[in-house]
């Protein structure tokens, strides 16, 4: 069995899988199309981060690949649908890095209201510019969240203890932390917000998401920051009105294309502004998130391998089986469709299999049924499932 781990994917990551019996194949750089092209061939677990796509032609020439572990929170790297039709498991850690984005957004707040970017290159070049002048501090300030989700709902509670006030917006009903008060239009939040802070995924619909009009409608000498990610934001823009002083500073984790190795040159319109700071997507790179994240991937796609388990998968059904006893185990996946739990356990039936415990779940086309028997199944009733015309696959543990 063999796992693929790529972009400098924590450790921990490796311990899980090998202490699971897996042979771990761990770089540092992504990898182009054409390299996943080979470098899958033998590969069962895949792991990446943000900067390898898995395209539906890479799943398609897969051929012994189960499942795709993205080692960060967004999963839009990855063809979900194509990897669905092919029963191929996707999980991430929606959680995992959250205070550490968290964290970032708060000293970045703190960093441009302070104008902290432009202050120290001015002591970097040798000038001692000592002065207040557009430096405020955040307490009392209103920050307004787009995008009310894990990170945005954290980001809320911690920037409410620094004694901010707090407006949020988000398409979905998310219920307000502490005091903070719903926007009923992004326009609204917009137009009170004295820093905005972008929390939104990198779903297509999303694309150019914030644009001219957008900060246009900021108010002015507001502040702006982006650690969703780069495709939401018209950064042209950005860069028009941080130049002609309508926005007071920015901060940017994300953008639009990234170097896909360390130490590749990076370029943007937005380098060289002051009060702007640009970091390299580094939001939940810190120790503990990657730690944390290595871990939590890893044991997804280890369960899965080795005990069927889809818990947290974002593109198959969901089902948490108990954890293996004596006896066989098999997983139908499955097109849904009437009756197919019928036939399944009509051919355990019909064989004389005592099935002991048996776990359902449905998501869109498709269906997954994790069965447990007493004794190990029989073969006739496993190829007749397998040779059905709703079968994805089987598997046996």
């Amino acid at each position: 069995m063999k796992a693929l781990l790529l972009e400098n994917i924590h450790p921990a990551a490796v311990d899980v899988l090998e202490g699971r019996g897996y042979q771990v194949d761990l770089r540092p750089g992504a990898m182009s199309e054409d390299e996943l092209f080979e470098g899958l061939a033998d590969v069962n677990l895949l792991g990446i981060r943000s900067n390898t796509t898995v395209t539906a032609e890479v799943l398609e020439r897969a051929p012994l690949l189960e499942a795709v572990g993205c080692f960060c929170i967004g999963t839009n790297q990855v063809n979900l649908g194509a990897a669905a039709e092919r029963g191929i498991a996707v999980f991430n850690a929606p959680y995992s890095n959250t205070r550490s984005v968290v964290e970032l957004v708060i000293g970045e707040i703190i960093a441009l209201a302070r104008r902290l970017p432009e202050k120290t290159q001015r002591m970097h070049d040798g000038v001692w510019d000592k002065s207040a002048r557009g430096s405020h501090e955040v307490r009392g300030r209103t920050l307004g969240i787009v995008g009310y989700g894990n990170i945005g709902t954290q980001l809320s509670n911690v920037a409410e203890a620094l004694g901010m006030r707090v407006v949020f917006y988000d398409k979905a009903d998310r219920p307000a932390h502490g005091t903070a008060r719903r926007a009923h239009s992004l326009a609204e939040l917009l137009s009170v917000a004295d820093v905005v802070s972008l929390h939104i995924d990198g779903r297509s619909g999303n694309a150019g998401f914030f644009g001219p009009d957008e900060f246009a409608a900021m108010k002015p000498r507001a502040l702006f920051i982006n650690a969703s990610r780069g495709m939401v934001v018209d950064y042209d823009s950005l860069r028009d009105h941080v130049l002609s002083g309508h926005i007071a500073g920015a901060a940017v984790d994300v953008f639009p294309t990234e170097p896909k190795a360390q130490g590749d040159p990076f370029e943007s319109v937005l380098r060289g502004l002051d009060n702007v700071i640009l970091t390299p997507h580094i939001g939940g790179s810190t120790q503990e998130a990657q730690e944390e994240i290595g871990w939590f991937v890893a044991e997804k796609l280890a369960r899965f391998a080795l005990e069927g388990s889809t818990a947290l998968s974002v593109n198959l059904p969901s089902v948490l089986p108990p954890p293996l006893t004596p006896g066989r185990r098999l997983g139908l996946l499955h097109h849904n469709v009437p009756g197919v739990l019928a036939e399944l356990n009509n051919a355990f039936a019909a064989a004389g299999d005592n099935v002991i415990d048996q776990h359902l779940s449905t998501r869109d086309q498709l269906g997954y049924v994790v069965t447990d028997a007493s004794d190990p199944l029989s073969t006739e009733a496993i190829e007749h499932l397998r040779g059905s015309e709703y079968c994805v696959w089987t598997r046996t543990w």
